[in-house]
Parts: structure tokens; sequence; C-alpha cells
């Protein structure tokens, strides 16, 4: 099985089309949706992982941008600063995937990157700004 998380932007022309259940639809293809939302002039954005069979993923990708789809590839990654970070939690409530976690008795916020999906829903929960968003240099599309 082939997985990735992929960043779409959706167009105000596509933002109210099942594109992605059409992912799995049509491309047998397994999506669980991370973060998603509606930008302020319309446009739509979704980060997602997606799974399947190799040829169904690349399937999968060409047809979203044939649909005027911009997928990028998440060629980024969450780090936490060691010294800005003050342990104080904000980050852990907000984890959809329990990447940060309190680590008891210590009360100290445990960063996991394994399981992190780079929502970036931590690096807005973070009041010093202590978890960052850094470029990788892996190409996503092989």
């Amino acid at each position: 099985m082939y997985s990735k998380i992929l960043k779409l932007l959706f167009p105000v022309t596509e933002v109210q089309k099942p594109l992605v259940c059409n992912l799995a639809r049509e491309y047998d293809l397994v999506f669980n949706i991370l973060n998603a939302g509606i930008l302020p002039r319309k446009e739509g954005f979704m980060v997602l992982e997606v799974s399947g069979s190799r040829k169904n993923f690349k399937d999968g990708v060409k047809y979203l941008k044939n649909q005027g789809v911009d997928v990028q590839n998440a060629s980024q990654e969450i780090k936490r600063n060691e010294k800005k970070c003050t342990h104080c939690g904000s980050c852990t409530a907000v984890c959809p995937t329990g990447a940060l976690s309190v680590k008891r008795p210590e009360m100290a916020v445990e960063f996991d990157q394994q399981k992190c999906s780079v929502c970036e829903l931590c690096v807005t929960a973070c009041p010093p700004r202590a978890m960052e968003v850094r470029p990788t240099n892996q190409l996503f599309f092989e």
C-alpha cells in the first residue's frame, strides 16, 4: 500500500464539487482529511493522507490536477524549537494524531515526529511559536 500526505488548493470554481470523494469511488483510494477550510477569497484547501496502489495514486493525482486543483507535496515538516518551547501544552490540545503529548508526571511536552501529519494546527496554537514549519528536500512524487 502506497501512502502520502497531500496539500490541495481548490479554485473557487471547484470548491463545491466532490473531487476528493471521487478519489475513493473512481480510483479506489482511501483518504483521511487532516485539515480543511475555505480561504477568504473562497478557494478551498485540504491536507489529506491518501493511500492505495501506486498506480491508482498517480492516476488520482492526475485527475485532481486535470480538475484545476493545485496538488502540492508535503515537502515540509514540523519541528519544535526546544529553546522557545515553554511546555505549556497548548499544541497538544489541537494535535489530531497524538504527535504532541504531555509526559507525566514531569508535565513536559513530547513531540513524536513519526506521528506528525504536517497539518500545521500546532503552529498557530503555540504561544511562544516553538512549533515551526521547515521545508524538506525530498521529492513527493517519485
